[in-house]
């Protein structure tokens, strides 16, 4: 016993010094990797917030952009008085200039002046002719001259109603203003650090000493050497930050991908270290008392704990082995042995009742799989761990022939399997999710269709183990091979076509107003279309979907495209049916529905669609839905009828703001067998 306890002394000591010591060079490394995550935050958020001054800027000239009309561009005092009096956003710049197609500038506009056409700087005049060229808004390059005339050029194309750019409008920002770098910027000022905005090609914009503003970054102390390894690395402009610890400073740096800028903290390591110094020779007096202290209270501890522990130690060994938990004898003390004690019998009771929950839940879950009426498999890393009996039934197999085994066995071959496995990976990465049409293979080698819904138990992460839900859809599949399937339905969405849409609305109308005719003439109609049976039609157009083809490409549009389709049938297909109409236009058809409930089916299909975030190449994208409801009432007789008041409906909703539901009934528009409207796009 006396021999433990000096090997249980000695090692106090031993490690108690170890400890202070590993603490001081922890304690060191720890402020360093204090400072420099507090560095690269901060370089991280000021890119986030001159990104977000550079997207404003976007937005309020995209405003100004929308104010201007193609009339105006052939009418310079129109285009005059607009920019001068007629939009307040315009004062958000410091010069605006407006120039048609053909590269005839019509107005440029300084500090709300007009000026000459030919004071314009050929820099600016090249942003303006590459936006007419390319068709899209750009940010320039720095205009630059003295300090104070340095500035940055926004651009944003006109365009008509189909797409054609009939002129840009553009404004421009000097570097020391508000909406870019104001001087108030790199407040408060720290002699060890310094904060520096400066372009790709090393010219400083902002600086805490005014005179190094337009200076080149290759002769800042600390900075120079860094930037000249991020050029040699040709490292992208990514937002995330980064950090270079060298001997005598700290330098953090962000970029913005536009424009083509970088953030930098540049630190005195040795300034901002010094305080740890002094901390650390009072932290090591400190551990030698504690060391003392504890050595001299464990050697009196250990003699009157020894018995208890080693009591202790046996009864668990005891538990450990197997041993009833009722035959064990645990030794009654106080203090850590009596609470680890306690925790024991604790833990030997919790274990009881985590069996008792577990044995409850996998009859829960088994009576589940056995009863649902769809199947229900869940895989991880690739192996079938759980199948439900409708999946086995579907596949031909038993759950213990499925059940732990590879899943590949579904499949008829090694390229149906790999390919698959590109599109599960595909559609997660997109939607976070998995909704298609798969062909297995059952047990006896035949081929058996299923429509899969695919969810991560753990949301968006597919490692984690999936949940997959099985719905066979062989027969449906089939249909589909036939002529008269495919000539009534899109065959990107797998929804009904245009024709076929009107050919069902043809009937629907018939029955409701042969219906009309053979009701009792006394019964008052309810108002405004509220009977349960009237029936309404939803009108969806998508928002910002040219926004996903133009950025992602047309294989992106058609993938939103399929998605949003198998969302509708989804949702309606117990209550009514969709089509698409063509485009990014869709019908929702709800016969029996009332309006109140139409209108919460459409807010339900608005938020779904609203929700999902889809991403493509890396980047995501925001999508709302614009949607026009119309209550099929006695008064609409014919399909044109229908679609020019839910049109009407749909356009006002896109002009109240988009993504939202508007209602129209037949008395809100007037509409005539010989004057009614085709559908377009809205």
């Amino acid at each position: 016993m006396l021999r433990l306890v000096l090997v249980a002394l000695l090692a106090v000591a031993l490690s108690g010094a170890l400890s202070a010591w590993l603490a001081s060079r922890a304690s060191e490394r720890e402020a360093v990797r204090r400072l420099v995550g507090q560095q690269t935050e901060e370089v991280e958020v000021m890119a986030r917030l001159l990104a977000s001054k550079i997207e404003q800027s976007q937005k309020v000239l995209r405003t100004v952009a929308e104010g201007i009309t193609p009339a105006m561009l052939n009418s310079p005092s129109s285009l005059e008085w607009l920019l001068q009096q007629g939009l307040p956003a315009v004062q958000f710049f410091d010069s605006m200039q407006v120039a048609r197609q053909d590269g005839d500038l019509r107005v440029n506009l300084h500090s709300g002046r007009l000026e000459d056409v030919a004071n314009l700087d050929p820099a600016e005049r090249d942003a303006l002719r590459r936006t007419l060229i390319g068709g899209k808004p750009l940010v320039s390059e720095l205009v630059a001259g003295r300090s104070a005339d340095a500035r940055v050029m926004f651009t944003m194309p006109l365009r008509r109603e189909e797409g054609q750019v009939l002129g840009v409008v553009a404004g421009a920002l000097k570097l020391q203003s508000q909406g870019l770098l104001p001087p108030s910027m790199t407040l408060p000022g720290r002699d060890d650090s310094r904060l520096i905005v400066f372009t790709r090609d090393g010219t400083i914009l902002s600086h805490p000493d005014p005179a190094r503003i337009l200076a080149k970054v290759q002769d800042e102390p600390g900075l120079g050497p860094v930037f000249a390894q991020w050029l040699q690395q040709a490292q992208p402009l990514a937002g995330r930050g980064t950090t270079t610890v060298q001997p005598h400073h700290i330098v953090s740096m962000a970029g913005m991908p536009l424009p083509q800028w970088l953030v930098a903290r540049v630190s005195d390591s040795q300034a901002m270290l010094a305080p740890l110094a002094g901390a650390q020779r009072k932290a090591w007096w400190l551990a030698a008392a504690v060391i003392a202290s504890a050595m001299a209270l464990l050697g009196v501890f250990m003699v009157w704990m020894a018995q208890p522990l080693a009591h202790l130690c046996h009864s668990a060994l005891q538990l450990a082995n197997g041993g009833s938990c009722t035959r064990i004898a645990w030794p009654r003390a106080t203090g850590e042995v009596g609470a680890l004690v306690q925790v024991f019998e604790a833990q030997v009771l919790r274990s009881d009742r985590q069996r008792q929950q577990q044995a409850q839940l996998e009859g829960q879950f088994q009576a589940i799989l056995d009863n649902a009426s769809v199947g229900i498999a869940i895989t991880r890393q690739g192996v079938l761990e759980v199948v439900g009996r409708q999946a086995c039934q579907m596949l031909g197999y038993t759950p213990q022939e499925l059940q732990g085994c590879p899943a590949r066995i579904l499949y008829a071959s090694d390229d149906d399997y790999a390919r698959l496995g590109a599109r599960v990976q595909a559609d997660f990465l997109a939607h976070g999710a998995f909704d298609g049409d798969v062909c297995f293979m059952r047990k006896d080698g035949s081929p058996v269709w299923a429509r899969v819904q695919g969810r991560g138990v753990q949301a968006q992460d597919i490692q984690g183990g999936t949940v997959w839900i099985l719905e066979d859809m062989t027969a449906v599949r089939e249909a589909q091979q036939q002529q008269s399937w495919v000539a009534v339905h899109d065959p990107l969405t797998q929804l009904y076509n245009r024709d076929a849409f009107t050919g069902r609305m043809e009937v629907l109308l018939a029955e409701r107003s042969a219906r009309a005719r053979t009701a009792d003439p006394s019964a008052a109609p309810s108002p405004e279309g509220e009977a349960e049976g009237d029936g309404v039609m939803l009108f969806l157009d998508l928002d910002y979907f040219t926004v996903i083809n133009d950025v992602a490409g047309h294989d992106a549009g058609d993938d939103v495209l399929r998605h949003v389709a198998r969302l509708l049938e989804s949702q309606v297909r117990q209550i009514g049916w969709a089509a698409r109409l063509g485009g990014d236009e869709f019908a929702v058809v709800l016969p029996g529905c009332s309006l109140a409930r139409g209108q919460a089916v459409a807010d339900q299909l608005r938020a779904a669609v609203q929700a999902w975030e889809p991403s493509y190449q890396g980047r995501s994208f925001t999508l709302g839905v614009s949607i026009g409801l119309v209550v099929l009432d006695a008064s609409l007789q014919d399909v044109p009828s229908v679609l020019y008041v839910a049109d009407m409906a749909c356009y006002d909703a896109k002009r109240a703001g988009r993504n939202r539901v508007e209602t129209r009934h037949a008395r809100d528009a007037s509409v005539t067998s010989s004057g009614r409207m085709a559908l377009g796009p809205v």
